[in-house]
């Protein structure tokens, strides 16, 4: 493996653990917080909250197999911006229909989005480099 693409790939590796990490804490938070937790956190939206919290999870196996150098974390990456994309989508759609919403989920659906694109982007070729090397 080549020293910077080796570097790379720690850094996408561990940037996805430690979002993982942070998603499930803060979805967990919420999702097992109480009613307290809960009003906390305002106008949640249940599917969107319970799709991060699930994905926090997911967004950890990317990261240490993407750390591990593994090939199929590049499908990983793939599925959840797929995923993401999708489940950003029909929160649109509930937004448009006049459903409530915190601003802030605007942001952290814009931030997962760009993050599991920009991921799944460059894991392909961050990983063979790693095998080639």
């Amino acid at each position: 493996m080549t020293t910077r693409s080796g570097a790379w790939r720690w850094v996408a590796g561990g940037l996805a653990v430690a979002f993982g990490l942070a998603t499930i804490v803060e979805g967990g938070s919420v999702l097992l917080g109480g009613p307290a937790a809960r009003a906390e956190a305002g106008h949640v939206v249940p599917f969107v909250l319970a799709f991060n919290f699930a994905a926090g999870f997911v967004y950890v196996a990317a990261g240490a197999a993407t750390l591990a150098g593994r090939a199929w974390a590049a499908w990983l990456a793939l599925a959840l911006a797929s995923s993401t994309l999708l489940v950003f989508a029909a929160f649109g759609v509930h937004v448009s229909q006049g459903g409530e919403f915190e601003a802030r989920t605007v942001a952290a659906m814009t931030l997962r989005s760009a993050f599991w694109v920009v991921q799944s982007l460059t894991l392909p070729t961050l990983l063979r480099r790693g095998r080639a090397s």
